[in-house]
């Protein structure tokens, strides 16, 4: 391959992998423009899983053998059948850095034992390919994993220069995988909440329009449950902020734990002293049991005043929802409901009758947030 060429396929594995919506799609793309450089028919990214002692399969592409998955679940294998990954990187560092090797069905690579049948050899023999070139993949300083292309019994095998291309590939990939890691963490952060770990506003708003739009395309039931967590300005004031912070954090491991009942739940702040469950495709009572046990034990939690949770369903009857904003309002006045009873359970919109007075509520024309608040809380209102 011309150098024009092997600059072109550089450029475009990078575009690729910059290209990428996720981290699989980069991957995908890594090993995918690794295969095209390299005139490969097969392409592997393999990650070194430390703490678990082998080095573990990301994605393979091309021809796959029987048993071979694109993105696989299992796939891994034992690094001390991989002897380089743990000697050899560290051996060559002292030269400048780790470069990629071949290997070859035929057997043993200069300087190794007779009778030397390495797993990978074993492993080409038995998928019907002749060769492979092998690039350690460095990222931060340390060993990452590695880039593994493959080439059919019966064709050139990869030469040296192959093996330094890759080696140039295996930087660009490090580099690819370094950039996706940095866009994953702020998407990450975008959408979490940094004081209890859940997800927040924005996560919960993207995944309720999601889930709107499902329920009215093909009738999922939808279900939003909205906590409101009693005695927080109590706390602050007479504890401390740092106390609050606590209280706050702990009663969002309580969320966590009950959201745990409801499978693909997402347990989210909305902010302050606001929390939500968001459930989609589930029973709402499934909803309502795990939201009386958070109720049950917020109540015992050590600080604060426990809970107030209501709870809006499409399952229940609420009327037509065609909006988030509906099931966000109907949710909302259920809990504030909650708030002026003192309600020790959930309270539920659509379940009081024809009449219900949380729907009501949540269908009159809006005469400001306050004015529904102070509607339901009455006296109790702190």
């Amino acid at each position: 391959m011309g150098e024009d060429r092997r600059l072109a396929a550089v450029v475009a594995l990078a575009q690729g992998m910059a290209a990428a919506h996720s981290t699989r799609e980069a991957w995908r793309a890594a090993a995918n423009g690794a295969c095209r450089a390299l005139g490969g028919s097969f392409a592997a990214l393999s990650v070194w899983e430390r703490e678990l002692g082998r080095l573990r399969v990301l994605v393979n592409v091309g021809d796959l053998a029987e048993g071979e998955e694109e993105f696989p679940d299992d796939e891994a294998y034992p690094v001390h059948q991989f002897a380089e990954i743990t000697e050899f990187l560290h051996e060559q560092w002292a030269g400048g850095g780790p470069g990629a090797w071949v290997e070859t069905a035929e057997g043993a690579p200069t300087g190794r034992r007779p009778g030397y049948c390495h797993q990978r050899v074993a492993t080409l023999r038995r998928r019907g390919r002749g060769c492979c070139v092998v690039a350690p993949i460095v990222l931060h300083g340390r060993a990452w994993g590695e880039l593994y292309v493959a080439r059919p019994a019966g064709t050139p095998v990869f030469a040296r220069a192959d093996a330094d291309f890759a080696t140039v590939l295996a930087a660009v990939v490090a580099a690819g995988i370094a950039q996706t890691e940095r866009l994953e963490e702020a998407r990450r952060l975008a959408f979490t909440d940094a004081l209890t770990g859940l997800a927040n506003r924005r996560a919960v708003d993207l995944r309720l329009e999601k889930a709107i739009e499902r329920h009215r395309r093909d009738g999922s039931v939808v279900t939003l449950a909205v906590c409101d967590l009693n005695g927080l300005k109590r706390v602050n004031d007479t504890h401390g902020h740092a106390v609050g912070d606590r209280l706050l954090e702990r009663f969002g491991t309580l969320l966590s734990v009950c959201g745990a009942m409801l499978p693909g739940a997402l347990a989210a702040r909305l902010g302050g002293d606001e929390f939500c469950l968001l459930a989609v495709g589930l029973p709402a009572d499934q909803v309502v049991k795990a939201a009386d046990e958070l109720c049950r034990r917020a109540a015992v939690l050590g600080l604060g005043d426990g809970v107030a949770c209501g709870i809006a369903s499409t399952e229940d009857p609420i009327g037509p929802v065609r909006s988030a904003r509906r099931l966000f309002r109907l949710a909302d006045a259920a809990q504030y409901r909650a708030k002026a009873q003192r309600a020790a359970h959930p309270v539920v919109a659509g379940r009081e009758g024809p009449d219900d007075p949380v729907v009501r509520l949540a269908d009159e024309p809006s005469g400001g947030e306050d004015g529904e608040r102070r509607r339901f809380r009455g006296r109790h209102s702190p």
